[in-house]
């Protein structure tokens, strides 16, 4: 099919799916096998298939799965959209425990079609609580080469819009009875903008593990952390270097690329995708290991910056071979020759042909190794790259990178770093510094290494003082770091003799265990309205580098303050969001409850203590008023029940018990339960006015109900804030669907926007293809 989907409304205008230096260009490299050129186009022709990812983490993938497969899928089977048959979605084979699929469907018909209305609603409500991603096939490779464990600290570079980053955090919590792992993930985008939809995208896995940063990758500053009270420059086990491409890879989704693709984009690229490597590398412990990737089919984006690291690296990377892993993905080798091409159809072969008018624009880090010997010992084979003909996917590139040893440029330690004695372990750490050299100092270079040995010293002795006194991490001065949109309120740690946690700690019989250490706040001065929870790894970050991260959002909301709480004995509710984390330490306030109770709570407002069990009542009498723990936990016995437990959030009235879940939330729960929860949008718009409208009214004037336009201020607000709308205070929880909407408008708004970046990515339409 050479055009688009005709006939829907608004559609694209068509847009010939041609470019005539683009075959020219890809046929001469011959990185596609002989006689499947014919494939390969008629391929990136076709518009992509609608892929979806289970949520591995939770405990509900399992239910989602059978929910998917049993109900959703087999309503799928005989449909017929648009003339074309509806094929039964497939797992992809390589994917893990059958957690991610792909469909024959585009993303178009899907979101247009009747007959697909409650597939396709479903999907969007399941991606709103975090239980499916709808990310691209492809872009599921890189975290899972990177082998992840849970005591992993990772760092993703270029991390925006976040289905990697979701991806990375579900391999943090393998273990659903971990609520706090070693491990943690620092998530950094240069576009601060783009750092709210990472924010959105981490929050849906409530997770206290995650930190979302805005820096430009190419110059993220070095971070250090206490170990057992000496500083110590933090290296990360585990770099995702997801960088900023042409996106040639992408042709199948971004239908533009097809008219806008010419060789310049790459050659503009190359130069800042090494140095966001670079600088991953240097950040790299020994022994870590590093995924680098692109979507991008083009070896000056792939190989050569690839091979250019190697050669800098004197032996201290190596390519990892991966080729047993993710066994079922079809992949072919990384290529060893290619030659470089200007925009006007001229080549070059070697770096001594080029006039001395394009050197600007070609780099001699462009072309392939000359010297065969060292070009072997690279093993540039070891890279993959997927060609979207060979499992209807996008195209890609893949190669992952392991640190055998410091990078030779780091090997001049400051003076004080030497000091330090070296950690063993699995995550070794040198003590080299990992300073930028010369050649990867763009926007901000670090102190001058001399100054540096001096002042780390000083800042040891004073910033800790000062930092551990009050436990605020604020944000950095602006006047070395421009902030760039929202100035983020501080990160306040909750002082040790807070009296704010005494009564918390009695009402709900918090465990001896319980990290209060980690609790914090986003005010300094006034009423603390919400408390945070951050594991201790992040609380050690973020107490070491307030003056040098900016930092756009890190903890999981735990509680929050009711208006009249403390009439009920503690001021604090308990926040559905992080009821997974706090509930290993709760000893009082919960109540086990029937499934016939869980559907009452969660298809009834408030209703009165007479429609539960007996058995729920009788426990609910001797229960003062206030928050409460409703638990479920699945009884095998009855195997068509519901098999996975499920923890929620709740108020005991007088008279009444209540749920207090998102809309979506609830959706999916009552939808695992097997109840029907669809309605067809036209009825949806009458009756949603009605009920969950007049719900929400009531929800936002009763005490209990205080913050529900808080509930994801950080996002709503900033977001509508963004897009230049007047933040509408409805309750969040009704307008999921809207804020769904707007982080479309606010992706398609940033690809266009110029992002504040170095030169080289000054091409918006270029630097921000990303999944």
């Amino acid at each position: 099919g050479g055009g688009v989907f005709q006939g829907w409304a608004g559609g694209y205008p068509e847009i010939v799916k041609e470019n005539e230096l683009f075959e020219r260009y890809y046929r001469e490299l011959g990185i596609v096998p002989a006689g499947e050129w014919g494939a390969f186009m008629a391929a990136l022709r076709e518009p992509l298939p609608a892929t979806l990812r289970i949520t591995g983490y939770r405990s509900h993938a399992k239910e989602i799965l059978h929910c998917l497969k049993e109900k959703y899928f087999k309503e799928l089977q005989n449909l017929e959209v648009d003339g074309q048959k509806v094929e039964m979605p497939q797992s992809l084979s390589w994917y893990p425990e059958e957690l991610a699929w792909h469909t024959n469907l585009s993303r178009k018909i899907l979101r247009k079609s009747p007959q697909l209305e409650k597939f396709h609603q479903f999907l969007v409500s399941e991606t709103e609580c975090g239980n499916i991603s709808r990310q691209e096939a492809v872009s599921m490779i890189p975290p899972l080469l990177l082998n992840v464990n849970p005591h992993h600290k990772i760092l993703d570079m270029c991390a925006a819009p976040g289905s990697k980053t979701a991806q990375l955090i579900e391999m943090l919590h393998a273990d659903m009875n971990v609520p706090f792992p070693k491990g943690f993930v620092i998530a950094n985008d240069v576009d601060n903008k783009r750092c709210y939809l990472l924010v959105h995208q981490a929050k849906r896995l409530n997770s206290p593990c995650i930190m979302v940063v805005n820096h430009d990758a190419s110059s993220i500053p070095n971070l250090q952390i206490d170990v057992d009270g000496r500083k110590e420059v933090l290296f990360y086990d585990r770099i995702l270097c997801d960088v900023p491409c042409s996106g040639d890879g992408t042709m199948r989704k971004n239908i533009d690329v097809w008219k806008k693709w010419t060789t310049q984009n790459s050659l503009q690229l190359h130069g800042l995708q090494l140095r966001i490597a670079t600088r991953g590398v240097e950040q790299l412990a020994e022994g870590g290991r590093m995924v680098y990737s692109t979507c991008s089919l083009n070896p000056i984006e792939n190989e050569a910056v690839i091979a250019s690291l190697l050669e800098k690296s004197q032996g201290a990377l190596e390519l990892a071979d991966v080729s047993s892993e993710l066994p079922g993905l079809k992949r072919m080798p990384g290529i060893t020759k290619w030659k470089v091409m200007l925009k006007d159809g001229q080549w070059f072969e070697e770096w001594k042909d080029v006039p001395s008018n394009r050197q600007t624009q070609i780099r001699p880090t462009m072309f392939p190794v000359k010297d065969e010997e060292k070009l072997k010992a690279m093993n540039l084979e070891r890279c993959l790259r997927i060609l979207p003909h060979h499992q209807n996917t996008g195209g890609f590139f893949v190669a992952v990178l392991i640190k055998k040893s410091p990078m030779p440029w780091n090997k001049r330690q400051p003076k004080v770093h030497q000091k330090l004695p070296q950690r063993t372990g699995d995550t070794e750490v040198t003590a080299a510094n990992s300073d930028n050299n010369s050649e990867c100092i763009t926007e901000e270079p670090t102190l001058a290494e001399n100054e540096e040995s001096k002042t780390t010293q000083e800042l040891q002795n004073s910033d800790t003082e000062q930092s551990k006194k009050e436990g605020v991490c604020g944000p950095p001065p602006s006047k070395k770091m421009k902030l760039f949109g929202f100035k983020e309120d501080p990160f306040v740690f909750l002082p040790e003799d807070d009296p704010l946690f005494l009564p918390i700690q009695k009402f709900y019989a918090l465990d001896p265990s319980f990290p209060k250490m980690n609790l914090l706040t986003r005010t300094q001065e006034g009423k603390k309205r919400q408390l945070y929870m951050v594991s201790k790894e992040l609380r050690n970050v973020l107490l070491n580098n307030s003056e040098k991260m900016k930092v756009i959002n890190t903890g999981i909301k735990v509680w929050s303050r009711n208006s009249d709480g403390e009439q009920f004995g503690c001021a604090f509710r308990l926040a559905q969001e992080g009821i997974y984390t706090l509930f290993p330490f709760l000893h009082a306030r919960i109540i086990s409850v029937c499934i016939e109770d869980v559907k009452i709570l969660l298809t009834q407002e408030n209703p009165f203590l007479s429609k539960f069990s007996s058995e729920t009542q009788k426990k609910v009498k001797d229960m003062a008023m206030g928050s409460i723990v409703l638990k479920y936990d699945p009884d095998p016995e009855k195997p068509d029940d519901l098999q996975c437990p499920i923890v929620l959030c709740g108020w005991q009235g007088k008279t009444s018990l209540r749920a207090f879940v998102p809309k979506n939330e609830r959706l999916h729960y009552l939808r695992m339960m097997g109840v029907e929860v669809f309605k067809a949008k036209r009825k949806e718009e009458e009756s949603e006015s009605k009920t969950e409208e007049e719900v929400q009214h009531r929800l936002a004037q009763t005490e209990e109900g205080m913050d529900v336009e808080d509930k994801e201020h950080d996002l709503v607000t900033k977001m509508e804030a963004e897009i230049g709308e007047e933040s509408s205070h409805s309750p969040v929880e009704s307008s999921a669907m809207e804020v769904e909407n707007k982080i479309e408008d606010l992706d398609q708004s940033s690809k266009n926007a110029n992002s504040h970046v170095s030169q080289e990515s000054k091409n918006a339409d270029t630097s921000n293809v990303k999944d």
